[in-house]
Parts: structure tokens; C-alpha cells; sequence
């Protein structure tokens, strides 16, 4: 399956998050130029998994002459300050969504890029962390964990 074009939602709590994650950069030395602003607001307003192009093309809806470096140079900017994070895709593109507070993990629809998020059973996980880190020799100290599959809204089509 391909994945579809993101698809964004504008909400109030989507603004809020914006401002905050604006808020954070100028607090860490980062200057706020419109076209930044225009990718945090993209970014922000997204319940999609939106790879760099896919955040360039929609941002530019907003400011038609973006530069796809400015792109780049955000998404790494939001990403050392935590607040947004890399997902691996199956096609082996990096995309990026936003950080959900806390230890959860990501589900991601391979037919429209939607994110849920979940919660694994903490003794589930440490077991399975115990059974491969035995049988590999490893002692394994984190995890990050990712399902693709096809979300309900996807199946009905």
C-alpha cells in the first residue's frame, strides 16, 4: 500500500500547540521568522505522520515561497527539543509526528499516515525485553516500537 497525502486538521488546541512549540524555540535561541512559523503551524495541525516534502507542499499553502531547507532545518529543531519525533516508514522515509507526553508507542495507518498512539502492558514488554536480550547476548535497556497496519477508517473504503 501507498501512503495517501497527509491531511491536516485546524484546531484551537492545534494553535495552542504551535504557540507553545514557538514559545520554546525563541526560548532556546531560535529566531521566529514567518516561514518558521508557517511549519510549526503545519506540523502542529497534523494528526498524520507528514514526511519533509509533505510538510514543505502543505506549509506552502500558507507562504507560497518557503524553501524546502527551512523545512529541514525546523524539523531538526523541533526534534532536538523533543517535541516532535522521527518515525521510520516500511519505504524506508523518515517522516515525523508529534511527541505524545510520556512512554507510549505509535500505530500508523499505511493508507492515509494516521497516528494513534498506545500504552504496551509494562510486564508484556519486559519479558519480551528478557527473552531477546538472552537469547542475543544483549543487554537491552530501551525500546521503541511501531505497528503499520490499516486504521478503521481505511478498511471501510
Amino acid at each position: 500500500m501507498t501512503m495517501q497525502p497527509a491531511r491536516t486538521t485546524n484546531t484551537l488546541n492545534a494553535d495552542g500547540l504551535a504557540q507553545e512549540w514557538l514559545t520554546r524555540l525563541k526560548d532556546n535561541g531560535y529566531r521566529l521568522t514567518t516561514p518558521r512559523r508557517v511549519v510549526v503551524k503545519t506540523i502542529a495541525s497534523s494528526d498524520h505522520v507528514l514526511n519533509p516534502f509533505e510538510v514543505f507542499e502543505l506549509a506552502r499553502d500558507d507562504y507560497p515561497s518557503l524553501g524546502l531547507v527551512t523545512v529541514y532545518r525546523t524539523l531538526e529543531k523541533l526534534e532536538e527539543l523533543n517535541l516532535i519525533q522521527r518515525v521510520h516508514q516500511p519505504s524506508g522515509c523518515q517522516s515525523f509526528v508529534i511527541t505524545h507526553p510520556g512512554h507510549q508507542h505509535i500505530l500508523i495507518c499505511e493508507n492515509c499516515g494516521r497516528v494513534d498512539f498506545f500504552r504496551e502492558d509494562p510486564e508484556g514488554i519486559n519479558i519480551l525485553m528478557k527473552e531477546v536480550g538472552g537469547e542475543s547476548g544483549f543487554e537491552i535497556t530501551n525500546h521503541w516500537l511501531q505497528f503499520f497496519g490499516v486504521c478503521k477508517d481505511c478498511q471501510g473504503l
